[in-house]
């Protein structure tokens, strides 16, 4: 699955270094009742809303996602990181850092922690604009909101962002 490179880091061009030949990407904005997933294609060139999975243990949890990775040959993995509006982090940053190193040890891949800032209200506006129904909405938008996540990380690693 992977080789050893458990890294997490907030920093894309660390987190790119630890994946020299690209790779498919999976993408995840962390609920606390449900896990939104979104994967992206091995050339970083768009993400793609993905499943919702209820949250549970995090050994169940890990189990559906090292399911999807094997899946999807991912080669590494992007994490929202819920910073307040002001940057500093509380309690679900903390939160979501513990869930990224574990993540990582358990499924020997990289992990990028990725501001989400606005991603929740960026995948709503679009569900909108494609005129989704507000019960649709209500049940995609964690997956649509790991879409955003991704898609900023791999249009920074690709280099659209640096």
């Amino acid at each position: 699955m992977g080789d050893g490179t458990g890294l997490v880091s907030d920093n894309a061009l660390d987190y790119g270094d630890a994946l020299p030949d690209g790779g498919a990407l999976l993408g995840l904005d962390l609920g606390t009742k449900t896990i939104g997933v979104a994967t992206c294609d091995a050339g970083w060139r768009y993400a793609t809303a993905g499943k919702t999975l209820p949250r549970s243990k995090f050994s169940k949890d890990c189990g559906a996602l090292r399911k999807l990775v094997a899946e999807r040959s991912i080669a590494g993995v992007v994490i929202g990181l819920p910073r307040n509006m002001d940057g500093s982090e509380g309690p679900r940053a903390q939160a979501s850092r513990a869930y990224a190193r574990n993540l990582a040890e358990a499924l020997d891949l990289p992990v990028l922690l990725w501001d989400e800032r606005w991603s929740s209200a960026s995948a709503e506006a679009a569900m909108i604009g494609q005129d989704m129904s507000r019960a649709k909405r209500a049940a995609r938008i964690d997956s649509h909101a790991a879409a955003v996540i991704l898609q900023g990380a791999i249009d920074t690693l690709s280099g659209g962002g640096f």
